[in-house]
């Protein structure tokens, strides 16, 4: 089902997930649930589903954080720093030669463990460094975060992000 996938020995972690193509799109979403190589979940399929509308042949399914919970109140207190740093190089090698298109959508939680903002911080300068771009799909959540992907209409739109103001925000407002 999905040609493009990265886990850890045990797959509790998953890297990265996805399809191969020639107009890519990146998403990043705060942690992964139950989706793996062989079977999706409602919020890979809906991924899949918007890229696909959008005229992306391709996407590429990673999160702030690799730990599979269904929950993400269920994430550890304390970030495993091995595994963060495995899980950014991950995300970096998937952008691949061209400058990456990346949609925003780990919704409210993020605020919910510091490490999540701090894996957010990385990813945007790696993103910035290599000419890519931001987007978030609907309208900002109340707090100014991107939505998660799980509660979307397929007839909303991508906008682009200001992720440098946004991290300025949440840094500041922290």
């Amino acid at each position: 089902m999905y040609d493009l996938y990265a886990c850890n020995r045990g797959d509790t972690a998953r890297f990265i997930l996805g399809k191969p193509g020639a107009r890519q799109l990146h998403v990043i979403g705060l942690n992964p649930s139950t989706a793996n190589r062989e079977k999706t979940d409602t919020t890979v399929a809906k991924v899949e589903q918007v890229a696909l509308r959008h005229g992306h042949d391709g996407f590429v399914m990673a999160n702030l954080y690799p730990l599979r919970v269904t929950n993400p109140q269920d994430l550890p207190i304390e970030h495993n720093a091995r595994l963060s740093r495995r899980n950014i190089l991950k995300i970096v090698d998937s952008f691949g030669v061209e400058p990456p298109l990346v949609w925003a959508a780990w919704g409210v939680n993020i605020s919910s463990r510091p490490y999540l903002l701090r894996a957010c911080v990385k990813l945007h300068r790696e993103v910035a460094s290599r000419g890519g771009r931001w987007l978030y799909y609907g309208k900002l959540c109340q707090q100014g975060h991107p939505r998660h992907p799980s509660r979307l209409s397929y007839q909303w739109t991508f906008t682009e992000f200001d992720m440098s103001a946004y991290l300025a925000a949440m840094v500041y407002s922290g």
